[in-house]
Order: structure tokens, then sequence, then C-alpha cells
């Protein structure tokens, strides 16, 4: 990491500190994210419970570990799907006319829908569950991923580079993955920092309002929605997810900051 900028070391410790906690829970935890303890309910944070425990006596800082697994796998699955499928879309649409054209217009009305009223649609198709979420995450950054990779092509397909491997005989999906799409990954590099927070957001919002992971399964999103009644009274319940969403989000945003920045340099 010596090379990299303050900002941006900070964000890599940040994500990997809370990926490492959370691929490693059943490790640091002393109870299972459902057990409940008798007679231990909504205790205050303390040694034994880091984060105190639940309206049922369920330690919170072993049900936000485990709920911290909920968005590496939303992140890990949903955004690479997104990456891949959108930049399919946005390379080959400039090839034929009438097919950008149907592209372009889907992606309007994808983009027309605030993500987390997507959510609820895609969840009321598929049932509220992870599926739902990653199917939310992907469709959401497709139109993003998939306008970022059009507009390389555009700016790309005039460059004399292009212009020399046409004259070799070099067909136009040949020119696209071999010459366009190298020098075009930069910007999608970057967005796809940016989506992983993206992503982290969809996950807690779906599971807030109920069509994402469902109780008793922990997730960061319906441990927040838990804590509502009690925050007056046990604000620490609503302490542990707020963290880790703050952490995650923003050692994301530090890092895509931190990659744009030396990108835009190179």
């Amino acid at each position: 990491m010596s090379n990299l900028r303050p900002a941006e070391c900070a964000g890599f410790v940040l994500v990997a500190l809370i990926v490492v906690a959370g691929a490693a829970a059943p490790l640091l935890t002393r109870y299972a994210p459902d057990f409940q303890i008798s007679g231990g309910t909504l205790l205050s944070a303390g040694v034994a419970h880091p984060f105190g425990t639940d309206d049922l006596g369920r330690d919170l800082f072993s049900r936000v570990l485990y709920g911290i697994r909920v968005d590496i796998v939303v992140s890990a699955a949903g955004v690479p799907l997104a990456l891949v499928l959108g930049t399919a879309l946005g390379l080959c649409g400039p090839l034929w006319g009438p097919a950008d054209v149907v592209i372009q217009r889907t992606f309007d009305v994808i983009l027309a829908f605030p993500i987390l009223i997507l959510g609820i649609a895609i969840a009321v198709i598929t049932s509220p569950g992870l599926i739902a979420i990653v199917t939310t995450v992907a469709l959401a950054n497709v139109p993003i991923f998939g306008r970022l990779a059009r507009a390389a092509v555009i700016a790309q397909r005039e460059r004399d580079y292009v212009a020399a491997a046409q004259a070799i005989g070099a067909g136009p999906l040949r020119i696209l993955v071999r010459h366009i799409l190298p020098n075009s990954v930069d910007a999608l590099i970057v967005q796809a920092a940016l989506s992983l927070a993206t992503a982290v957001f969809v996950e807690g919002g779906m599971s807030f309002v109920g069509v994402g992971i469902r109780v008793p399964a922990p997730s960061l999103g319906n441990i927040l929605n838990e804590s509502l009644p009690y925050l007056a009274s046990n604000p620490n319940f609503a302490l542990g997810p707020v963290i880790v969403f703050t952490a995650l989000v923003l050692g994301l945003n530090l890092i895509a900051d931190g990659l744009n920045a030396r990108l835009s340099h190179r």
C-alpha cells in the first residue's frame, strides 16, 4: 500500500476490516446470531456484549457480524453481474442502430424507478430474500455500466488505433474486445467501487422495509428496523449496524475517489 494515497489507504483498511470481521464471524463471536440469552433482553453494551442485546435477548455483536456476510454476498454477486451484462450491452449497442435504441430506452425505463421502488417490485415477483436483493443491485447498475461502456465506444472508435486495426482487417467485435474495451476500463473500475457502496444501501433499504432478508436471519437492514421502537430507551440497539454501514460506505467511496484520481492521471 506504499503507493496509495492516505485516504485511499484508509478506505482499503476500513473495507478489509469489515469484510474480515464478517468472514470470521464464527471465530469472533460467542453466540449464534439467533441464540436467545435467558433474561438478557436489551442489555447495554459491555465486554460480554459489545453492542448489547436486542429485544429477544440475542447478542447484537454476533448478529451484526453475520449481517455483514449478507452485504458481502450481495456486493460480490450483484455488482460483477451488472458490470458484465451492462458492459456487454454498452459495447454491442453501437454496432447496430436499432438494437442500440431499444437498449437505451430500456435503460431509461430502469433508471426512471428509484432503487427501493425497483427492489419492492422485484421482491413482489421473486419473493423477498437474497435473490431479490441481488437482482435489484444488478438490474439497477446495468444501465450505469452500459452507458459508460457505450460512451467509451463512441469516444474511442474515432481514434487512430481503431482506424489502424480496421486497416489490417480486424472485425468490429475484435476491435471492441481487443482494442476499445482495454482503453475504456478506467471509468468502469471506478464505477464498480461506487456500485459496491450502492449495493450496501440496497440491502439495508430492502431489508429495512421488509422485502429483503427476513428475520430471524440477521442483516444490517433488518436489525435497524427492529431497533426503531427502542431508539429512545436503548439507542445502542442501532449502534452496530450504523457503525458498519457508515464505515463500509465511507471506505468504498474513499477507494472510488482514490481510483478515480489515480486513473485520471495515468
